[in-house]
Protein backbone atom coordinates (compact mmCIF):
# COMPACT_ATOMS: atom_id res chain seq x y z
CA UNK A 1 0.00 0.00 0.00
CA UNK A 2 1.29 3.01 -1.16
CA UNK A 3 0.09 6.66 0.10
CA UNK A 4 0.24 9.81 -1.44
CA UNK A 5 0.99 13.81 -0.05
CA UNK A 6 -1.91 15.80 -0.26
CA UNK A 7 -1.72 19.48 1.29
CA UNK A 8 0.74 19.06 3.58
CA UNK A 9 -0.01 15.50 4.79
CA UNK A 10 0.33 11.96 3.88
CA UNK A 11 -2.90 10.49 3.35
CA UNK A 12 -3.81 6.72 3.06
CA UNK A 13 -4.58 6.07 -0.52
CA UNK A 14 -8.69 5.26 -1.58
CA UNK A 15 -8.79 1.77 -1.20
CA UNK A 16 -11.81 -0.08 -3.22
CA UNK A 17 -12.88 -3.20 -1.19
CA UNK A 18 -14.28 -6.13 -3.20
CA UNK A 19 -16.15 -8.96 -1.59
CA UNK A 20 -18.13 -12.38 -2.50
CA UNK A 21 -17.81 -11.72 -6.07
CA UNK A 22 -19.28 -15.13 -6.93
CA UNK A 23 -17.88 -15.40 -10.25
CA UNK A 24 -20.50 -12.60 -11.49
CA UNK A 25 -18.28 -11.21 -14.34
CA UNK A 26 -20.65 -8.84 -15.22
CA UNK A 27 -20.71 -7.08 -11.92
CA UNK A 28 -17.52 -7.03 -11.50
CA UNK A 29 -16.45 -5.52 -14.79
CA UNK A 30 -19.28 -2.43 -13.65
CA UNK A 31 -17.77 -1.82 -10.17
CA UNK A 32 -14.21 -2.06 -11.50
CA UNK A 33 -15.57 0.77 -14.01
CA UNK A 34 -17.43 2.46 -11.39
CA UNK A 35 -14.57 2.47 -9.08
CA UNK A 36 -12.15 3.81 -11.75
CA UNK A 37 -14.30 6.70 -12.52
CA UNK A 38 -13.63 7.60 -8.62
CA UNK A 39 -9.72 7.82 -8.34
CA UNK A 40 -9.33 4.26 -7.50
CA UNK A 41 -6.45 2.58 -8.06
CA UNK A 42 -5.55 -0.48 -5.62
CA UNK A 43 -8.38 -2.68 -4.18
CA UNK A 44 -8.70 -5.31 -1.93
CA UNK A 45 -10.74 -8.63 -2.48
CA UNK A 46 -12.37 -10.54 0.46
CA UNK A 47 -12.87 -13.65 -0.77
CA UNK A 48 -15.83 -16.05 -2.16
CA UNK A 49 -14.43 -15.25 -5.53
CA UNK A 50 -14.85 -17.74 -7.83
CA UNK A 51 -18.21 -20.39 -6.81
CA UNK A 52 -20.97 -19.67 -8.85
CA UNK A 53 -23.28 -20.49 -11.93
CA UNK A 54 -21.86 -17.99 -14.08
CA UNK A 55 -18.58 -16.82 -14.95
CA UNK A 56 -15.61 -18.27 -12.49
CA UNK A 57 -12.86 -18.43 -15.14
CA UNK A 58 -14.05 -14.77 -17.31
CA UNK A 59 -13.87 -13.86 -13.50
CA UNK A 60 -10.12 -15.04 -12.34
CA UNK A 61 -9.25 -13.28 -15.84
CA UNK A 62 -10.62 -10.07 -14.71
CA UNK A 63 -9.06 -10.33 -11.48
CA UNK A 64 -5.11 -11.22 -13.12
CA UNK A 65 -5.36 -7.81 -15.07
CA UNK A 66 -7.01 -5.77 -11.90
CA UNK A 67 -4.31 -3.97 -9.45
CA UNK A 68 -5.57 -5.71 -6.73
CA UNK A 69 -3.05 -5.56 -3.93
CA UNK A 70 -4.40 -8.21 -1.26
CA UNK A 71 -6.62 -11.21 -1.59
CA UNK A 72 -7.68 -13.56 1.02
CA UNK A 73 -9.59 -16.97 0.78
CA UNK A 74 -13.45 -17.20 1.57
CA UNK A 75 -15.03 -20.28 2.70
CA UNK A 76 -16.20 -21.31 -1.03
CA UNK A 77 -13.02 -20.85 -2.33
CA UNK A 78 -12.18 -23.50 -0.06
CA UNK A 79 -15.00 -25.54 -1.31
CA UNK A 80 -13.55 -25.52 -4.60
CA UNK A 81 -10.09 -26.44 -3.95
CA UNK A 82 -10.74 -28.82 -1.54
CA UNK A 83 -13.27 -30.50 -3.35
CA UNK A 84 -13.97 -34.48 -3.90
CA UNK A 85 -15.44 -37.08 -5.97
CA UNK A 86 -18.47 -37.23 -3.63
CA UNK A 87 -18.75 -33.31 -3.55
CA UNK A 88 -19.28 -32.78 -7.14
CA UNK A 89 -21.43 -35.50 -7.79
CA UNK A 90 -23.59 -33.84 -4.97
CA UNK A 91 -23.39 -30.29 -6.04
CA UNK A 92 -23.43 -29.83 -10.17
CA UNK A 93 -22.58 -26.29 -9.81
CA UNK A 94 -19.50 -26.80 -8.17
CA UNK A 95 -18.82 -29.16 -10.47
CA UNK A 96 -19.82 -26.81 -13.74
CA UNK A 97 -17.50 -24.46 -11.50
CA UNK A 98 -14.27 -26.27 -11.57
CA UNK A 99 -14.53 -27.89 -14.84
CA UNK A 100 -15.19 -24.08 -15.92
CA UNK A 101 -12.07 -23.05 -14.45
CA UNK A 102 -9.70 -25.85 -15.10
CA UNK A 103 -6.01 -25.81 -13.06
CA UNK A 104 -4.22 -22.76 -12.45
CA UNK A 105 -7.17 -21.02 -10.81
CA UNK A 106 -7.58 -23.34 -8.72
CA UNK A 107 -3.79 -23.89 -7.83
CA UNK A 108 -4.34 -19.98 -7.23
CA UNK A 109 -7.26 -20.16 -4.70
CA UNK A 110 -5.21 -23.07 -2.48
CA UNK A 111 -2.60 -20.69 -2.25
CA UNK A 112 -4.44 -17.91 -0.25
CA UNK A 113 -4.35 -17.18 2.42
CA UNK A 114 -6.79 -16.72 4.94
CA UNK A 115 -6.37 -13.08 6.79
CA UNK A 116 -4.00 -10.31 5.56
CA UNK A 117 -3.10 -7.47 6.59
CA UNK A 118 -2.51 -4.18 4.94
CA UNK A 119 -0.43 -1.10 5.59
CA UNK A 120 -0.16 -2.49 9.37
CA UNK A 121 -3.53 -0.61 9.66
CA UNK A 122 -6.79 -2.76 7.76
CA UNK A 123 -7.06 -6.00 8.77
CA UNK A 124 -9.13 -8.44 6.27
CA UNK A 125 -10.77 -11.43 6.86
CA UNK A 126 -13.69 -13.15 5.05
CA UNK A 127 -16.14 -13.99 7.88
CA UNK A 128 -14.49 -13.14 11.46
CA UNK A 129 -10.55 -13.32 12.20
CA UNK A 130 -11.09 -16.88 13.19
CA UNK A 131 -13.97 -18.19 10.95
CA UNK A 132 -14.24 -17.90 7.24
CA UNK A 133 -17.73 -19.54 8.12
CA UNK A 134 -19.50 -17.21 10.99
CA UNK A 135 -21.20 -13.97 10.66
CA UNK A 136 -18.59 -10.71 12.24
CA UNK A 137 -21.86 -8.59 12.35
CA UNK A 138 -24.89 -10.49 12.60
CA UNK A 139 -26.86 -12.74 14.31
CA UNK A 140 -28.93 -15.00 12.12
CA UNK A 141 -31.02 -17.05 14.50
CA UNK A 142 -34.25 -15.28 13.97
CA UNK A 143 -34.19 -16.65 10.25
CA UNK A 144 -32.81 -12.58 8.92
CA UNK A 145 -30.18 -10.91 9.88
CA UNK A 146 -29.98 -8.76 13.34
CA UNK A 147 -26.10 -6.80 14.10
CA UNK A 148 -24.69 -7.80 17.19
CA UNK A 149 -24.29 -6.60 19.93
CA UNK A 150 -20.92 -4.41 20.21
CA UNK A 151 -19.80 -6.25 23.23
CA UNK A 152 -20.61 -9.79 21.00
CA UNK A 153 -18.53 -8.20 18.07
CA UNK A 154 -15.97 -6.59 20.29
CA UNK A 155 -15.30 -10.81 21.60
CA UNK A 156 -15.34 -12.07 17.76
CA UNK A 157 -12.20 -9.61 17.02
CA UNK A 158 -10.02 -11.98 19.58
CA UNK A 159 -6.38 -10.37 19.47
CA UNK A 160 -6.87 -7.96 16.27
CA UNK A 161 -5.60 -4.72 17.02
CA UNK A 162 -5.76 -2.95 13.21
CA UNK A 163 -8.15 0.52 13.35
CA UNK A 164 -9.71 -0.92 10.47
CA UNK A 165 -11.39 -4.82 9.82
CA UNK A 166 -12.67 -5.57 6.79
CA UNK A 167 -15.21 -8.73 6.13
CA UNK A 168 -17.69 -9.96 3.93
CA UNK A 169 -19.64 -13.36 3.94
CA UNK A 170 -22.46 -11.50 4.71
CA UNK A 171 -23.25 -10.01 1.26
CA UNK A 172 -24.69 -7.38 3.74
CA UNK A 173 -23.24 -3.59 3.30
CA UNK A 174 -22.31 -1.68 6.66
CA UNK A 175 -20.26 -0.05 8.69
CA UNK A 176 -20.10 -0.44 12.22
CA UNK A 177 -18.42 1.68 14.75
CA UNK A 178 -17.15 -0.48 18.11
CA UNK A 179 -16.97 0.20 21.61
CA UNK A 180 -12.86 -0.46 21.26
CA UNK A 181 -12.48 2.42 18.81
CA UNK A 182 -12.25 0.10 15.84
CA UNK A 183 -14.22 0.34 12.33
CA UNK A 184 -15.75 -2.68 10.35
CA UNK A 185 -16.51 -2.27 7.10
CA UNK A 186 -18.61 -5.39 5.21
CA UNK A 187 -18.48 -3.83 1.73
CA UNK A 188 -21.71 -6.15 0.82
CA UNK A 189 -21.58 -9.00 -2.56
CA UNK A 190 -20.26 -8.02 -5.73
CA UNK A 191 -22.22 -10.65 -7.48
CA UNK A 192 -24.68 -12.25 -5.48
CA UNK A 193 -27.21 -9.59 -3.80
CA UNK A 194 -29.70 -12.08 -1.74
CA UNK A 195 -29.27 -15.80 -1.03
CA UNK A 196 -30.52 -18.19 1.59
CA UNK A 197 -28.51 -20.79 3.75
CA UNK A 198 -29.18 -23.93 6.00
CA UNK A 199 -25.93 -23.33 8.16
CA UNK A 200 -25.71 -22.30 11.11
CA UNK A 201 -29.47 -21.94 10.69
CA UNK A 202 -32.27 -21.37 7.89
CA UNK A 203 -31.79 -18.07 6.99
CA UNK A 204 -32.17 -15.60 4.03
CA UNK A 205 -29.46 -13.00 3.41
CA UNK A 206 -31.38 -9.50 1.18
CA UNK A 207 -30.48 -6.24 0.23
CA UNK A 208 -33.76 -5.82 -1.65
CA UNK A 209 -31.96 -4.45 -4.79
CA UNK A 210 -30.08 -6.25 -7.14
CA UNK A 211 -27.20 -3.90 -7.70
CA UNK A 212 -23.06 -4.99 -7.04
CA UNK A 213 -22.15 -3.76 -3.99
CA UNK A 214 -18.84 -2.70 -3.07
CA UNK A 215 -16.85 0.14 -0.93
CA UNK A 216 -14.35 2.82 -0.63
CA UNK A 217 -12.10 3.25 2.15
CA UNK A 218 -9.97 6.47 2.70
CA UNK A 219 -8.61 8.48 5.43
CA UNK A 220 -10.28 11.76 6.39
CA UNK A 221 -9.85 15.14 8.08
CA UNK A 222 -11.21 13.75 11.34
CA UNK A 223 -10.63 9.90 10.70
CA UNK A 224 -12.17 7.08 8.27
CA UNK A 225 -14.33 7.52 5.52
CA UNK A 226 -16.26 4.82 4.17
CA UNK A 227 -18.60 5.01 1.16
CA UNK A 228 -20.91 2.42 0.22
CA UNK A 229 -21.49 1.80 -3.02
CA UNK A 230 -24.06 -0.19 -5.67
CA UNK A 231 -23.76 -0.18 -9.10
CA UNK A 232 -26.37 -0.91 -11.39
CA UNK A 233 -25.04 -3.52 -14.35
CA UNK A 234 -27.12 -6.15 -16.57
CA UNK A 235 -28.08 -8.29 -13.77
CA UNK A 236 -31.09 -9.76 -15.76
CA UNK A 237 -28.12 -11.00 -17.78
CA UNK A 238 -26.36 -12.91 -15.08
CA UNK A 239 -29.61 -13.99 -13.42
CA UNK A 240 -30.03 -15.98 -17.16
CA UNK A 241 -26.79 -17.60 -17.01
CA UNK A 242 -27.74 -18.91 -13.66
CA UNK A 243 -30.59 -19.75 -14.98
CA UNK A 244 -29.54 -22.10 -17.58
CA UNK A 245 -27.74 -24.12 -15.15
CA UNK A 246 -30.57 -24.82 -13.36
CA UNK A 247 -29.62 -22.29 -10.49
CA UNK A 248 -33.76 -20.11 -10.17
CA UNK A 249 -32.17 -19.44 -6.70
CA UNK A 250 -29.43 -17.53 -7.83
CA UNK A 251 -30.89 -16.61 -10.82
CA UNK A 252 -33.72 -14.78 -8.05
CA UNK A 253 -31.15 -13.19 -5.90
CA UNK A 254 -28.88 -11.65 -8.65
CA UNK A 255 -32.29 -10.46 -10.86
CA UNK A 256 -34.11 -8.84 -7.59
CA UNK A 257 -31.82 -8.77 -4.07
CA UNK A 258 -34.44 -10.68 -2.51
CA UNK A 259 -35.29 -14.57 -1.83
CA UNK A 260 -39.10 -14.75 -2.69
Amino acid sequence: MTSCENRGRIMFEKLGILSDIHGNALALEAVLRHAELRGVRRFVNLGDILYGPLQPLETFKILQRTPVIATIAGNQDRQIFGATTNDLAANPTLAFVIGNLGREPIAWLRGLPSTAVVDGTVFLCHGTPASDTTYFLEDVDSGHPLVRADEDIVRLLGGVRETVILCGHSHIPRVTQLSSGQLIVNPGSVGLAAYDDAAPVKHVMETHAPHAAYAILEQGQSGWDVALHRVSYNWNEAAKQARALNREDWALGIATGRMG
